[in-house]
């Protein structure tokens, strides 16, 4: 009976599983609604070594058991465990690193009457829609982190309507640093626009397939003014000063018929739209309309000192300026231009081309992107590639910190198949 126990036990633990064993792009697209936009080329050096990354996690071995018959005193062998590397903190571009720490340190106060108002430190979303991947980001600037501030800058994405048919909006509204108020104005703004937009989304939808831009131009500035007028009128409610209650307001409106590849922006106040194109940053941003007063003086003022080795003219017959390379629009020199109104509104309706990034900024981001050379050129490393980065990802670029630029972050990015 013995010998027949042990046998048994035997084989239950001398056997073992078996082994199962290991387990397409035009070159270009009519850019017909695409206005003269500014390039500045940014090539990663070759001696550049990618971002760091890191290591991908090893299976941890199961642990071994002891032999049967073994002495009791034996001990077994501890299993060997991999531990992978700590993730690495947000990083920075530049000679050293930023003041202020790179994690969030004091809370805003709160009021218990008026928890709705609270704004929380980070927002991320994306989707996928037609040939287009969608990320977007807003996070609290180590500024307002150190200070237990507000993120004063907001996001909204919406989708209406279903199938091709459908219109997704990505609205961002950065509020005034002085104002007490100015996240809830942000907020305001972002949902009144996003509420004008739903109600009108059918005919928005298929003014962009159709590539009406007159149409397009001219419904979207009502349907803003519109959303400034609410916002005043939440001023008085509030009894503060119009200026006091605002927020500048930049949209995107994406159609999710595969076929339709026309990127309309709109909006008021400052900030960045961008374009990775073949390795190139290009600031796409809306020129200021002009109001001219008599005729244009040729030649009026001196032209810039040129850089070495730079072109003076790019393919697109852009004109280059002397120091950042990047392009402005060629256009008449005048002799007493007006200033452009407080509050202009801007438009631009684009043709994406496949393999392009599109980059929507609030002020915070588009300025160190314009005025630090080393955080241009390594965003444009990191989304080079075929693939869009994924929402930890991005989040962690968006938020790589440069010294000099402490205000809230937001950014918006629709990579094109």
């Amino acid at each position: 009976m013995t010998q027949q126990g042990d046998n048994w036990w035997d084989k239950l633990y001398d056997a073992s599983a078996p082994d199962t064993g290991p387990v397409p792009t035009p070159d270009s697209l009519d850019d017909r609604f695409d206005s003269a936009s500014r390039t500045t080329t940014l090539e990663t050096p070759p001696d550049e070594a990618p971002p760091d990354r890191p290591p991908a996690e090893k299976p941890v071995p199961a642990p071994t058991e002891a032999p049967l018959g073994a002495p009791a005193d034996e001990p077994l062998a501890a299993p060997t465990l991999q531990v992978p590397a700590p993730r690495p903190r947000t990083g920075h571009v530049g000679s050293r690193p930023p003041t202020y720490e790179a994690e969030p340190t004091a809370l805003p106060a709160a009021r218990p009457g008026e928890l709705d108002e609270l704004v929380a430190d980070t927002v991320l979303d994306g989707a996928r829609y037609g040939a287009y991947t969608l990320r977007a980001a807003s996070v609290r600037g180590d500024s307002a982190r150190f200070r237990g501030e507000p993120r004063r800058d907001a996001l909204l994405t919406a989708r209406f309507g279903h199938d091709e048919a459908a219109l997704v909006l990505v609205a961002v509204a950065a509020g005034q640093r002085a104002a007490e108020h100015a996240h809830l104005a942000a907020a305001d703004v972002c949902r009144w626009i996003a509420e004008a937009v739903g109600r009108s989304h059918a005919r928005l939808s298929e003014d962009i397939r159709s590539g009406r831009r007159g149409d397009l131009k001219s419904g979207l500035h009502r349907l803003t003014d519109r959303t400034y007028g609410r916002l005043r009128t939440r001023a008085a409610e509030r009894g503060l000063d119009p200026d006091a209650y605002t927020a500048g307001l930049r949209c995107l409106l994406l159609s999710a018929d595969p076929g339709c590849r026309t990127r309309v922006f709109f909006g008021i106040g400052t900030g960045g739209l961008f374009r990775l194109r073949d390795g190139a940053w290009q600031d796409i941003e809306p020129l200021l309309p002009e109001t001219t007063v008599g005729a244009p003086v040729v030649g009026y003022g001196s032209p810039p000192v040129r850089t070495p080795d730079v072109p003076e003219v790019t393919e697109e017959g852009d004109r280059l300026t002397m120091d950042l390379g990047i392009t402005t629009a060629p256009g008449p020199l005048v002799e007493q231009p007006l200033p452009p109104p407080a509050e202009p509104f801007r438009f631009r309706a684009s043709v994406a081309r496949p393999g392009d990034t599109l980059l929507l900024a609030s002020h915070g981001l588009a300025e160190p992107l314009r005025g630090e050379p080393a955080l241009a050129r390594e965003l444009a490393t990191r989304w080079a590639g075929a693939e869009p980065p994924g929402l930890a990802a991005f989040l962690a670029d968006t938020q790589l910190r440069v010294t000099g630029y402490a205000d809230d972050r937001t950014g918006v990015g629709v990579w094109e198949a």
